[in-house]
């Protein structure tokens, strides 16, 4: 074959596949048939049947379907990070925070819980998690089979905002990508979200807690579970059954991955 005929070759295929899109048709299995010597030299394509196999169907245009996007691992240490953020004056719950709380726990953890910011005791104590809601939050951790040291715990923020009200975007903001970078350096194979605040700002959604809750979502190929956070259920204990479900999901899903 010649190049002019390569080229008619190419012409005619190219309209085949734009008239088939036009119709609608994103796959086509090749025809299994010979194929007569006068259209040998142009592709016969044939509408897939329901039944063809993922195997024997070709792709017009690629792939349709977005590819989701991977986390990137990260050679950065938790030490780096800290040491950028410093005594971090980036927005203005630095004016009434006493510490800044870094996230803590296992760099090499299976499990991440995120929380949104830091409480009065953590303040003071410069660690995550060390309160009435820090105490229950253990009591969970030791609930699923895992000892506290042995997953990685931190917020959103790292500052506490005042009355411990939430974060605002604003807030948040600033300090987000510093957490993002800790979970690109840890890859854990599940991030808990505790709360409101903390999963629409690691999963950037509108949706409600009430709503997510007990449903797998996911970061970046990281299996999300969105759940209430201890805090909340000092305040309402009915929800901790809930809490205890989504939990066992988790539970059961790293069970299932773990390697033996």
């Amino acid at each position: 074959m010649d190049s002019s005929e390569l080229l008619e070759l190419v012409k005619e295929t190219k309209k085949q596949l734009l008239h088939l899109q036009a119709l609608g048709i994103e796959g086509v299995q090749l025809s299994k048939e010979p194929v007569p010597k006068s259209t040998a030299s142009v592709p016969v394509f044939q509408q897939p049947t329901p039944n063809v196999s993922q195997t024997e169907r070709v792709s017009l245009f690629g792939d349709l379907a977005p590819q989701a996007e991977k986390l990137a691992s990260s050679r950065e240490t938790f030490e780096e990070i800290h040491n950028e953020i410093g005594d971090c004056t980036r927005c203005p719950l630095h004016r009434e925070r006493t510490t800044v709380v870094h996230t803590e726990g296992n760099t090499k953890a299976r499990l991440m819980f995120v929380g949104e910011a830091p409480g009065a005791d953590e303040d003071i104590q410069a660690r995550p998690f060390v309160g009435r809601a820090g105490q229950l939050l253990t009591k969970i951790i030791e609930a699923i089979g895992l000892k506290r040291e042995e997953v990685l715990i931190g917020n959103v923020n790292r500052c506490r905002p005042p009355g411990n009200r939430p974060p605002t975007p604003e807030e948040a903001s600033m300090c987000k990508p510093f957490l993002l970078r800790e979970i690109a350096i840890v890859q854990p194979e599940v991030i808990v979200v505790l709360g409101n605040t903390a999963m629409k700002n690691l999963l950037d959604t509108r949706e409600g807690i009430t709503k997510l809750r007990g449903i797998f979502q996911e970061y970046k190929g990281i299996k999300v579970m969105p759940t209430f956070h201890p805090a909340y259920l000092l305040r309402d204990p009915s929800k901790k059954r809930e809490t205890w479900e989504d939990l066992k999901k988790v539970r059961d899903y790293l069970d299932s991955t773990a390697q033996h």
